[in-house]
């Protein structure tokens, strides 16, 4: 038998390929199926099955490509409906891959369909639960994506997920592996761990929706408790994996497309098509196309892409490092995002050279960010983190603009007129909103290097910062309401 975690970082995502005597399946796999069906290649093995342990809503599962290029079966667990053939399989039954058996748990309460899939080896013991979003290492999934209004509430489902946790995985052997479907960073719930496996003993010592002692109004509580709004594209992705999509090789095809300065712009205008910029922090601030908006490919690229373009066919031209544009068009597949038209061919370099024109956004170091702030010379501080982050620790006279919401009403709170400086965690989510926001037109914008990490390291008196010591659901949705 071989079990293999295969973890994107980017997504904090994990798929599985478990094997045994020449036959194969994959649980919850990526939207590009090229290395599932290179591995099976390279093993000689059958994939037999495509476990999916719920309809994912933060990425686009390759689970429709993979079966007709191996004919394997997709499975769901029950409640599961789709426009395309199906096993639905029943609460306990049991199917057979080579020398080993999985048995279907059906898990609800994340989704009313999740369903955990536990392995069983070749003698017949309990070696190992996939549990897709029902139970992460540290937390559980949220219970708040699969809302279905007058009829399902997320403390409906928050409920059920006790029931699931405490009749389904808690009866098992703490020797149990636990293999989740994500790891820290992802936003399917609030506080993952940085590990990607571990023992069903050690969650049960250790994860707070685990405690022995916990009441079922207990946990309904702790696990509704500071929620903030799930992304715009979740909902989208999980009716693409509903529903069916278009091929990865032809949404490939079409992005993975050269294209002139000329062209370029030709096809900029014509389609209405959204120019993403991809390239380093410095590259991007030093010099950009006007009205292109920044998502670095080194950060969190697809989740934020998700978050911010609200609408998923947008027509997106590319502005690339050079050999990594088929990444880029890969990385917004698994996300939904189909519509890319190609990218600019020599990049930026090109495009200067053709004589174009550029735009470029203002950086501070954070040390001199913080003399401006003692010497009372900033007036206009806009920090974009999460409100949660915000209400942690944050500067007195900063103004709470989380990027999240930066498509809502509170950029008419701005005046084009004023000079913002802008900060997040690290520089990355500033200069993300500062790209958007001279896309709108407001010019007066500073990012801040180095972000609320830089800051706290500067002489900026402690004083100036304010530091809450508890968050209550209350106090988060306050917090987003007034930022939404």
């Amino acid at each position: 038998m071989k079990v293999e975690q295969i973890y994107t970082g980017c997504l904090a995502q994990g798929a599985y390929y478990i094997e045994s005597n020449g036959e194969a399946v994959i649980i919850d796999p990526l939207r590009e199926t090229a290395p599932y069906v290179e591995k099976l290649a390279q093993t000689g093995a059958k994939l037999k099955y495509i476990f999916e342990t719920h309809f994912h809503a933060d990425f686009v599962s390759g689970h429709l490509d993979l079966a007709k290029k191996t004919g394997a079966t997709i499975v769901y667990g029950p409640m599961a409906e789709t426009t395309y053939d199906i096993h639905s399989a029943k609460d306990g039954e049991v199917l057979k891959v080579g020398d080993i058996t999985f048995t279907v748990l059906h898990t609800p309460g994340h989704t009313m369909e999740s369903s955990t899939f536990l392995l069983k080896d070749e003698t017949g013991k309990d070696y190992a639960i996939f549990t897709g979003d029902t139970l992460f290492l540290g937390d559980v999934g949220r219970p708040d994506l699969a809302i279905k209004q007058g009829t399902v509430t997320k403390e409906d489902l928050a409920g059920y997920l006790f029931d699931s946790l405490r009749s389904k995985i808690m009866p098992l052997a703490d020797e149990v592996l636990v293999y989740p479907a994500h790891g820290a960073g992802s936003a399917c719930g609030k506080n993952l761990s940085k590990e990607t496996f571990g023992l069903l003993g050690e969650q049960k010592q250790t994860n707070y929706a685990l405690r022995a002692d916990m009441t079922r109004d207990e946990f309904i509580q702790e696990v509704t408790a500071g929620l903030t709004p799930p992304p715009q594209y979740f909902a989208k992705n999980a009716m693409m994996n509903k529903a069916g999509y278009e091929s990865f090789e032809e949404v490939l095809a079409q992005g993975n497309n050269p294209l002139s300065p000329e062209a370029f712009e030709a096809l900029a205008e014509s389609q209405e098509a959204l120019i993403l910029d991809v390239r380093d922090r410095d590259a991007f601030s030093a010099a950009f196309i006007p009205n292109s908006i920044f998502i670095g490919i080194d950060g969190q690229f697809a989740p934020w892409v998700g978050a911010l373009i609200v609408d998923i066919k947008q027509p997106i031209l590319l502005v690339a490092p050079e050999g990594r544009e088929e990444e880029v068009v890969t990385r917004l597949s698994r996300v939904g995002y189909d519509n890319t038209l190609g990218y600019l061919e020599g990049g930026m370099e090109a495009w200067i050279a053709s004589g174009r024109e550029t735009d470029q956004i203002d950086n501070v170091t954070a040390a001199r960010f913080a003399e401006l702030v003692q010497d009372k010379q900033v007036d206009n501080i806009l920090d974009t983190r999460k409100p949660t982050e915000f209400l942690a620790e944050h500067l007195d006279a900063a103004i709470n603009y989380p990027l999240d919401y930066i498509n809502g009403s509170q950029m008419n709170k701005l005046d084009r007129k004023e000079t913002y400086y802008l900060h997040c965690g690290s520089g990355y989510r500033s200069l993300i909103a500062a790209s958007i926001l001279r896309a709108r037109g407001f010019q007066g914008l500073v990012n801040v290097q180095g972000g609320w990490g830089a800051i706290k390291e500067t002489s900026l008196p402690k004083t100036d910062y304010l530091c809450p010591t508890k968050m209550s659901q209350e106090i988060v949705d306050e917090a987003v309401m007034a930022v939404i």
